[in-house]
């Protein structure tokens, strides 16, 4: 069964398109860092880099077929998120889950900084997360947002200025 999942659509046509197994290695962790930048919670970054896999496995080929798997992945997670969050957003859950994040082993350089990120606005949060831990262009961030490139310059603007004002008040609080 598993085999059969992570080999989507894999018949004679689609020979030279690669396997899911493959794009899972290459960019899960990625995902979940940028995603664990974007919600501040490393189990909920987890699961929304999970459910875009799985919503990749069942559209088969024509996720295969995409140009860039890791973008469409990102998206996909960022939507889920998006989805979630107005869910929530009128319960005060939301508010306890940003509030009291898992923190993951591997990533405690980071914590300092993603304790920081969780103060920003949902907008600037997504863009910083995506431009620092995601390594993506303005354009690409406009595009994954679907938000004109001067409103990601404006919130990455702001979310930076956030941010240095948190961090240095943090560094001087702990001298």
């Amino acid at each position: 069964m598993d085999s059969e999942i992570l080999t989507i659509g894999r018949g004679a046509d689609a020979a030279h398109l690669p396997a899911l197994r493959d794009i899972f290695t290459a960019s899960y962790r990625p995902l979940v860092l940028q995603m664990y930048g974007v919600v501040g919670d490393f189990a909920e970054a987890e699961d929304l880099v999970q459910e875009a896999f799985v919503r990749a496995a069942a559209s088969g080929l024509r996720f295969l077929r995409v140009d860039n798997h890791e973008a469409w992945l990102r998206t996909t997670a960022l939507n889920l998120h998006r989805n979630r969050w107005r869910k929530l957003r009128n319960h005060a859950r939301a508010r306890e889950r940003m509030a009291a994040p898992s923190d993951p082993p591997d990533l405690d350089s980071r914590v300092d900084v993603i304790d920081a990120l969780r103060g920003l606005p949902e907008g600037q949060r997504q863009v910083v997360a995506l431009h620092y831990f995601g390594d993506l262009s303005v354009d690409e961030i406009a595009h994954t947002l679907g938000v004109a490139p001067g409103t990601v310059k404006s919130r990455l603007s702001r979310g930076r200025e956030h941010l240095a004002k948190r961090l240095s008040h943090e560094g001087s609080s702990h001298v």
